[in-house]
């Protein structure tokens, strides 16, 4: 069976899955939630801002959804791979994050974006907290 590709309801079946994850809408009406854990965000839909721009029409992307990573050798490794869709911008130097369109989520698979939010959660919850889910999940 091949592994499905991963769609936008995902990211968020998946984050709002994570335990002790709050998620946070925004006041102006936008779908644009952001997922946390112990009050630190870990998924962030944003805005549409002039970092993230269409290199042709220089408008500005409105489906940037941030992830947090590990570190920024994994951002590295992430946004440097041209087999992956993330990427980031001038300023996102020195943050610990990747970028992803919405519209190219489906160039991973629904196991991969799963993997990815996952490790954001565990970059944010607490040691307690981190330690406790990788131990249910025999990941330690």
């Amino acid at each position: 069976m091949r592994p499905r590709k991963a769609r936008l309801a995902d990211v968020h079946e998946i984050a709002a899955g994570m335990p002790h994850v709050t998620k946070w809408e925004r006041d102006d009406g936008t779908d644009r939630p952001v997922y946390q854990v112990g009050g630190k965000s870990f998924v962030f839909f944003r805005t549409p801002r002039p970092d993230a721009v269409d290199p042709v029409t220089g408008e500005k992307y409105d489906d940037v959804i941030m992830i947090w990573v590990e570190s920024e050798a994994e951002k590295l490794a992430q946004t440097t791979d041209d087999s992956t869709p993330f990427f980031t911008t001038p300023h996102f130097d020195g943050h610990p994050s990747v970028l992803i369109r919405a519209r190219d989520l489906g160039a991973l698979t629904r196991q991969e974006l799963t993997e990815i939010i996952q490790d954001a959660w565990l970059s944010r919850a607490s040691n307690r907290r981190a330690q406790t889910w990788l131990k249910a999940h025999r990941l330690t």
